[in-house]
């Protein structure tokens, strides 16, 4: 086991589709996985019965299903001679109900010996996001593809590695702690604004180029305001949790609640802070945050929100960006901001979006702008269609140029 690496929370990772009498009770009643053979080198060869979490995904639901069971794997035959014939029976639970024909499944077994179940809805982002993170080629059938090896270079834990992880219900810790009285001298024991711990964060890093490569700039920031953040919220939550709540339920659930909304929002309004500062270091003109029709307010007008009111100034030079950490089905909402502008663009950290979702992008007009280390994550076929922010501020400086501002 490896720090810092996939290996840290799994000594091994199995990953197929689902076959419709594994997915449907009217099918079949077996409660079994097939194409199990690989999974010797997982889970060896005597019978075991293991503690498993059982996790449904789709893009669909803000919330996994979870629910908790157990894998048995023993051998059919194991009375037998020469023959051996290995199965792996799960306990039915909420989550494995959801599981349909072609759904993503993957095992993988954890240091403690229990097991992470986990189905993700067939041709989804997650699914494709699962997929990535565990750096799998699914084999045809219904067979396991199976990974013991987990400490190559793209099994490192980093910022897309580790919202995949939390999305799947493994929570990543990242502190850097002798960064903790530094971060405590500057603002004490509690959540400054987020604009002014995102400038904290920047002023932490040394030797990178916002102009020059802001892609890299805008990943290293939030990589380390990410764990920043989390270096603080750790000791607040430390100091709370040793409060206690006296037996008050409502109480701690509300206060788990404010933990997780907190995360959510403050990596949005991170994301927009830096961005914000590299479109100003590339001497790009814009507004934040400024009303167009109605209530709408895009996160970013291009090159400005007054530009954008002047009937008179041509709308083949306006921009609009709308920033989202994750997409879902968010992305909607972008649509209806800036009416003046048909093509709309929208930064995302997102990985893998599934192609079914990006095409829906293309026929709304709506065209991504993905920092360039994660296109990877992408198919091939539609990495093409992507911006990264180097070429979406080449955009933006080539028609603040024609505009003659």
């Amino acid at each position: 086991m490896k720090s810092g690496y996939l290996s840290q929370f799994f000594s091994g990772i199995a990953i197929k589709r689902l076959s419709a009498v594994e997915a449907d009770p009217a099918r079949s009643h077996q409660r079994e996985f097939n194409g199990v053979a690989g999974l010797k080198s997982v889970f060896g060869s005597e019978r075991q019965t293991f503690q498993a979490r059982f996790a449904y995904l789709s893009d669909n639901d803000e919330e996994p299903v979870v629910a908790d069971g157990t894998l048995t794997w023993y051998d059919a035959r194991e009375t037998h001679e020469t023959r051996s014939e290995h199965r792996l029976y799960f306990t039915p639970t909420a989550a494995s109900s959801c599981a349909a024909e072609g759904d993503l499944l993957v095992i993988g077994k954890r240091p403690d010996n229990s097991v992470l179940v986990i189905v993700a809805q067939g041709g989804s982002t997650i699914a494709n996001q699962v997929l990535w993170l565990f750096n799998v080629q699914l084999q045809s059938g219904y067979a396991f593809s199976v990974r013991e090896e987990l400490e190559t270079e793209q099994d490192r834990i980093e910022f897309a590695s580790r919202f995949i992880l939390e999305q799947i219900g493994v929570p990543v810790e990242t502190t850097a702690e002798t960064y903790l009285d530094q971060i405590l001298q500057k603002f004490g024991p509690r959540f400054p604004p987020t604009r002014q711990f995102s400038e904290y964060a920047r002023s932490t890093i040394d030797g990178i180029d916002p102009v020059r490569d802001p892609d890299a700039t805008l990943m290293a920031w939030m990589e380390r305001e990410e764990v920043l953040f989390r270096t603080l919220e750790k000791h607040i939550l430390a100091e709370r949790l040793i409060q206690g709540f006296q037996g008050d339920i409502e109480g701690f659930l509300e206060f788990s609640k404010s933990v997780q909304n907190r995360r959510k929002s403050r990596v949005g309004f991170a994301l927009e802070n830096h961005v914000e500062v590299i479109v100003e270091m590339s001497a790009i003109l814009y507004s934040r945050s400024a009303f167009t029709e109605g209530r709408a307010r895009p996160d970013f007008l291009f090159p400005g929100v007054i530009h954008y009111r002047d009937e008179h100034f041509n709308p083949a030079f306006l921009t609009m960006l709308g920033v989202k950490s994750t997409c879902k089905d968010r992305w909607r909402q972008v649509l209806a901001e800036a009416a003046r502008i048909p093509q709309k663009h929208l930064l995302t950290l997102e990985t893998a979006i599934s192609s079914n979702q990006t095409a829906q992008m293309q026929e709304h007009e709506l065209r991504l702008v993905v920092p360039h280390a994660l296109h990877v994550t992408y198919a091939v076929s539609q990495r093409d269609w992507l911006l990264d922010l180097e070429s979406f501020i080449a955009l933006l400086a080539e028609r603040q140029r024609m505009a003659g501002n």
